[in-house]
């Protein structure tokens, strides 16, 4: 399992990472971005990493449990 950590001071909600997973990260009304599911299937792993790597402030790191 890949799991998602959220740094909450970075977030900008430039919604880079929506894009890339939008089952896994949403907008919110506030322009932040939330993190819908923190737990990931490695199947699932090449596109939860691309839309990690797209977060241009860095906010968005994934461990592997």
């Amino acid at each position: 399992m890949l799991r998602v950590v959220a740094d909450v001071a970075l977030r900008e909600g430039l919604a880079n990472c929506v894009d890339g997973a939008p089952d896994v990260f949403e907008l919110e009304d506030d322009d932040r971005v939330r993190v819908l599911k923190f737990h990931i299937s490695e199947a699932d792993s090449m596109y939860l990493e691309y839309a990690v790597r797209s977060c241009p402030v860095s906010a968005l790191t994934v461990e592997r449990d």
